[in-house]
């Protein structure tokens, strides 16, 4: 999606930027892993297939992802183009014919280092606070495998998700959270450190 590719998201742990193709070396490295594959319903492409769907990240109109960037502990400035400081994407996909306005997000952090310490709770909150004012989600919905009970907790315990299906031959649990006035003091509340800032190359 076109519409973030000149902005980052600086918060207290980490900083969201436009997925460029300096990041593909090392977000293909990730790839390979079989259990991000797992997680993240993904089939292992070559390096050639990977800097293509770059390409459709960047242009296509229906999906839009930032590359998450780890930040200094209390600092306030973060370089936005070092890509050694990369730990993870968050992704949203508007792909609901009945509803434009949906958005199925989905949030990784490849680096285990970083796992554990509420940065994919800070990632989610900061992108559903641009989905719905840059974007306009209403509505927003997550399908996670059902043994997958750490993301679960996040969605369910810190962003107010609820159960609506689980469909056993997949393995996996759907919650929805519906954009209301009490999402969105919510979401002013949590990213309301957050600054953005051009993302110049």
């Amino acid at each position: 999606m076109r519409a973030n590719e000149k902005v980052a998201i600086v918060g207290r742990q980490v900083a969201l930027v436009p997925y460029e193709k300096k990041h593909v070396p090392r977000y293909h490295e990730w790839m390979k892993s079989p259990y991000l594959q797992e997680m993240t319903g993904s089939e292992p492409l070559s390096i050639d297939e990977e800097y293509a769907m770059q390409q459709t990240w960047r242009t296509d109109d229906d999906k839009c992802t930032f590359i998450v960037l780890s930040k200094d502990a209390g600092s306030a400035a973060c370089n936005v183009h070092d890509t050694s400081r990369m730990i993870g994407d968050v992704n949203i996909y508007l792909n609901n014919a009945d509803n434009p306005h949906e958005a199925e997000l989905e949030v990784m952090i490849a680096e285990e280092a970083h796992a554990g310490k509420g940065i994919a709770t800070e990632v989610l909150r900061l992108m559903m606070g641009y989905a719905v004012s840059d974007i306009g989600v209403d509505d927003f919905v997550v399908r996670i495998k059902e043994y997958n009970s750490a993301s679960i907790h996040i969605f369910e315990n810190k962003l107010g998700f609820v159960e609506t299906e689980r469909a056993p031959v997949f393995k996996e649990v759907t919650l929805r959270r519906k954009v209301d006035d009490g999402l969105k003091a919510s979401l002013a509340e949590w990213t309301g450190h957050a600054a953005r800032i051009e993302f110049a190359k």
